[in-house]
């Protein structure tokens, strides 16, 4: 099989993502997600700790159907390559805002179970393996492109 470039895997994604079957199947795993975090009632201090990745050591990775469900839904929000590279320079999200998510209502699963509440920890990564395996069922069941990688990696695809 002849790899694909990443120009015509972001337009395949983003297809993908505006389709609304799909859209509404990534949407309702994403709803599952939102009422077992509910049931579980994180502690959420509106920091934005969880958006500085440097500062808080760790990495947000996502598959390119979420990246791309995202930039489809961006509308006024500018992204481009020199917004991700500022961002990567800061140690952040290009779409942080002082200390709140610019794109909280179609944010990636990773930043949807990540809380900095310590009670938090294991069930959160427990939540967001059963997720992300829904998520990879839904590009298997639909011949999507798996890929799953670095938030601000990905989004680099769609701003090329």
């Amino acid at each position: 099989m002849t790899p694909i470039d990443d120009k015509t895997l972001a337009a395949q994604w983003l297809a993908a993502a505006r389709d609304p079957g799909i859209a509404g199947e990534l949407e309702s795993i994403y709803s599952e997600v939102a009422r077992a975090i509910t049931e579980r009632g994180p502690a959420c201090w509106a920091s934005g700790r969880c958006c500085n990745f440097e500062k808080t050591g760790h990495r947000l990775y996502v598959t390119g159907l979420e990246a791309a469900f995202t930039v489809s839904r961006l509308n006024e929000i500018r992204l481009d390559a020199a917004a991700i590279e500022e961002a990567r320079t800061r140690g952040g999200c290009p779409f942080q805002v002082t200390n709140l998510c610019g794109v909280h209502a179609i944010k990636p699963l990773g930043c949807r179970v990540y809380f900095c509440d310590r009670s938090a920890q294991t069930w959160q990564q427990e939540l967001s393996e059963r997720a992300l395996m829904q998520i990879k069922a839904l590009h298997e069941r639909r011949s999507i492109e798996y890929r799953y990688g670095e938030w601000r990696g990905m989004l680099e695809m769609f701003a090329a």
